[in-house]
């Protein structure tokens, strides 16, 4: 009796649970979602985040040395034009140079995702990684992050699988394989 319900467990299980191994998907990139989420990459980088805290820091600093007459206006100008270039900088100038300079994201890709890692195919040839070339992955609104190291990555964009359950299987793929150094 306990053979026969373990196999009707596995039996649903396999039924139930969605399987990532050996799906491919076909995709190409969306402008606006890539520039956000080459947003979400500077914005999740440590040295940025520090860097923003420290502006937000000096900028709220002098805005209430200002209230209390401590510095001149000059200062706080000079405060409030730095917090703005950086905001500028790292929204608009950033994400937009990276996304001109890479063909990449004008390419048409096809995807495998197998046992023993990724083959990305495309016009120009293919490319192969094993799942311990990634370091680890992120999850952004439009895309899954796949990063070589700490300034590299690969973009997987969301919205190439078929539906909620390939994308589920797809994250619980990549929690499995991809393990954070």
């Amino acid at each position: 009796m306990v053979a026969i319900y373990r196999a009707a467990i596995f039996v649903l299980m396999l039924i139930f649970t969605p399987q990532c191994i050996g799906m491919t998907i076909q995709f190409g990139y969306d402008k606006k979602q890539v520039l956000d989420g080459l947003r979400s990459h500077f914005f999740g980088m440590m040295e940025i985040r520090v860097l923003l805290i420290v502006i937000n820091v000096f900028a709220i600093l002098s805005a209430i040395l200002f209230y209390f007459h401590k510095i001149q206006s000059l200062s706080f100008l000079i405060f409030s034009l730095l917090w703005l270039v950086l905001w500028i900088t790292l929204r608009r100038i950033l994400p937009m140079s990276i996304y001109k300079k890479s063909a990449t994201f004008l390419d048409h890709f096809e995807l495998n995702l197998e046992p023993g890692g990724i083959i990305l195919h495309t016009n120009r040839g293919e490319q192969g990684w094993d799942w311990q070339d990634f370091s680890q992955f992120k999850e952004t609104l439009h895309f899954f992050l796949l990063y070589f190291d700490k300034r590299s990555f690969f973009m997987i964009p969301k919205d190439a699988f078929r539906d909620i359950n390939d994308i589920q299987a797809a994250r619980q793929l990549l929690r499995d394989k991809i393990k954070s150094h």
